[in-house]
């Protein structure tokens, strides 16, 4: 490339430059004005219409390129505290399709899961169920909520990463609530190269064979037991994590110190459960399970 763009830089000034072009530009006009060759430069239009930034239109034996409505440029990590307000705004207003623009734009600027999810997704989670419980939406508005979020979740996991066949985690939700938390876990995890196991809401399992059940399903996920195994359980209360904790314990105590118990949520003070590790913080639960990987390897 003449003047050594990086590809970001590129996308940044892609942007800039056909942010006010309505009627679209063509390849050559583009390449002439960020100053990189058309051969270079049509490589790259190509690229970033299949990553969902530009869209083409071909007008005889002209293409067209235009910017797909929604897309800007963020620096991070300076910009982070930009863009939980304008996740939240999007999300309430209910602008799906500028939700998960803005996601991607934040992915393509440099913005990593880890943080997205820790500063984005999490505090939105939260503001939902207090929109709920202060009587503000009701039942079929906080499900459509729920559910946007959880498709842009699903943006986290769609990206190619090399999963670590000895980094092995099971996440559960003990509850409904806790669905969209370990949604968030399991994606940050995705991104970190965990071969992660979402379970989901597990509600309906709560009964005297899931210990059972559980043994089984480790037996196939982790045959050979590689590495390490977590299992992580989000409840909003101290029974769900209790009842999943002494479910999980036995298979834990036979599979020896490579299987980690984490429990993600209040514990009551009055009741010890047996745990490698109880916290209410995702942050912590994430950060810890990256050292004792790294531990253990």
């Amino acid at each position: 490339m003449g003047k050594g763009y990086s590809t970001e830089e590129i996308r940044k000034k892609l942007i800039s430059t056909l942010d006010n072009s309505s009627d679209g530009m063509s390849g050559v006009e583009i390449s002439e004005k960020i100053g990189v060759n058309r051969i270079t430069m049509s490589k790259y239009l190509k690229i970033f219409a299949a990553e969902g930034l530009l869209r083409q239109k071909n007008i005889g034996n002209v293409t067209l390129w235009f910017l797909e409505p929604g897309q800007e440029s963020f620096n991070f990590p300076d910009d982070y505290f930009k863009v939980a307000p304008r996740y939240l705004e999007y999300l309430v207003k209910g602008n799906e399709d500028q939700v998960y623009s803005l996601i991607q734009n934040c992915l393509h600027s440099g913005g990593t899961v880890n943080r997205l999810i820790l500063e984005v997704i999490l505090p939105s989670i939260d503001h939902v169920k207090n929109l709920f419980d202060g009587g503000k939406i009701g039942t079929a508005e906080q499900s459509l909520l729920e559910t946007t979020i959880s498709k842009s979740l699903q943006i986290f996991n769609h990206i190619q990463v090399t999963t670590n066949p000895k980094k092995n985690v099971v996440v559960i939700a003990a509850d409904a609530y806790s669905r969209l938390h370990s949604e968030a876990a399991s994606a940050a995890y995705h991104s970190d190269g965990w071969k992660v196991s979402h379970l989901g809401d597990m509600s309906s399992a709560i009964n005297v064979l899931f210990d059972l059940d559980f043994q089984k399903l480790i037996g196939k996920i982790w045959k050979q037991k590689p590495g390490i195994m977590i299992v992580v359980i989000f409840s909003q209360t101290s029974e769900g994590l209790n009842f999943f904790a002494d479910s999980i314990n036995p298979t834990k105590e036979k599979s020896g110190k490579r299987m980690k118990l984490v429990l993600c949520g209040k514990t009551s003070k009055k009741t010890k459960v047996n745990s490698d590790l109880s916290s209410e913080k995702i942050g912590d639960v994430l950060q810890w399970s990256r050292t004792v990987s790294e531990n253990i390897q």
